[in-house]
């Protein structure tokens, strides 16, 4: 790996850097660190609800693009943590960003940096812990970011990881998980001839899109050429989970294997086929299997809907996001508000999400 915080392969970054989400650009800093920019919605983070609130004050369609400054952002939307140069000493990399970039844009934003994550190595983690106290010292205000779910696989089957979970929730997902008699489960390794087809990357593509369009949260938008180089990557130790039905593709899970964790990175389903066959909480349980028949020490399961996945029984760990604004007195207006933005912990500290729907 090239960098410290580093979990994904090289290709996955290569990837974001030469195909960028839709209306990013992205490049390297002379010390090779990953940054982007693009126009950053203030709300997307936001608890629905409050978002609501606020497009709906007067006159919003008027101010609201104040709420959409063009954003530097440090690091990628395609690595779990920002990453970090492995020669560079924090202070001074912290030091180097903020006079490069600072002055350039209204906001700049760190995004992802560790907190003491089991994901890291004690030397990754000592460096994120500079970084953070440095950006501090520099002036820049920190944010909670979202929470990472990740299981450690530490045990045996997978009917012993269903023993640890609520009755509740072992009842509805035992209920849930009978989809799996109707459909034809297989794998196969990003690279292969299969993904040479245009017609089938363009078919991932549109069910990636679905899952994107429905989502809460609208920010990065991959390409159909990032898509391309990710499942034509030989290298990248890319394993595709892809489920049919009746013969159709109705969903698949992109996943990556580096060191002892599967990294579960993009999904893509066809509605309404995909929730007839209940195939998040299914391909939940074909990851941990393929965890364990691989021998693998952790799955990691990504950032989006923590309450559903603590009720799958994950674990988590937060993020730090590094934030300097430009304009001291913007600056002073949002520091009252910074406990708005941070929405994954009081999510998770919500009754577990299968049993409120029993």
């Amino acid at each position: 790996m090239r960098y410290l915080n580093q979990l994904e392969p090289d290709a996955l970054v290569d990837a974001f850097m030469q195909q960028p989400p839709r209306d990013f650009n992205a490049w390297t800093l002379a010390d090779s660190t990953p940054v982007f920019s693009a126009e950053f919605n203030l709300l997307t983070t936001l608890e629905p609800e409050v978002c609501r609130t606020i497009t709906g004050w007067p006159w919003y369609k008027l101010w609201g693009e104040w709420l959409k400054p063009y954003t530097c952002f440090v690091g990628t939307t395609v690595t779990e943590y920002v990453l970090i140069p492995a020669q560079v000493n924090p202070k001074a990399w912290i030091a180097n960003i903020k006079t490069v970039l600072a002055s350039k844009y209204s906001f700049l934003i760190i995004k992802d940096l560790p907190q003491v994550s089991p994901l890291l190595s004690q030397q990754e983690n000592q460096a994120a812990a500079a970084a953070i106290a440095a950006a501090q010292q520099a002036g820049f205000v920190m944010v909670e970011g979202q929470a990472l779910a990740w299981v450690p696989i530490d045990f045996a089957t997978v009917d012993d990881y269903m023993a640890r979970l609520s009755s509740v929730t072992r009842k509805s997902l035992r209920r849930k998980l009978k989809a799996r008699d109707n459909l034809n489960i297989t794998s196969i390794a990003t690279g292969d001839y299969y993904f040479h087809d245009n017609a089938v990357v363009a078919d991932f593509y549109q069910l990636y899109v679905s899952v994107f369009e429905q989502s809460d949260i609208h920010f990065d938008m991959l390409t159909l050429d990032f898509f391309s180089a990710v499942l034509r990557s030989s290298d990248s130790g890319g394993v595709v989970m892809m489920y049919r039905h009746a013969g159709q593709l109705v969903g698949y899970n992109i996943c990556f294997v580096t060191g002892n964790k599967l990294l579960d990175k993009y999904v893509g389903f066809r509605y309404p086929a995909a929730r007839e066959h209940n195939l998040y909480f299914v391909s939940w349980f074909v990851n941990l299997q393929y965890a364990l028949a691989h021998k693998l020490t952790h799955y990691v399961a990504g950032w989006t809907d923590p309450q559903v996945k603590k009720s799958l029984g994950a674990q988590f760990v937060f993020t730090s996001h590094a934030v300097h604004v430009r304009n001291p007195l913007i600056r002073n207006l949002l520091r009252p508000f910074k406990s708005l933005f941070e929405r994954d912990s009081k999510v998770i500290e919500r009754k577990p999400w299968v049993d409120a729907h029993e």
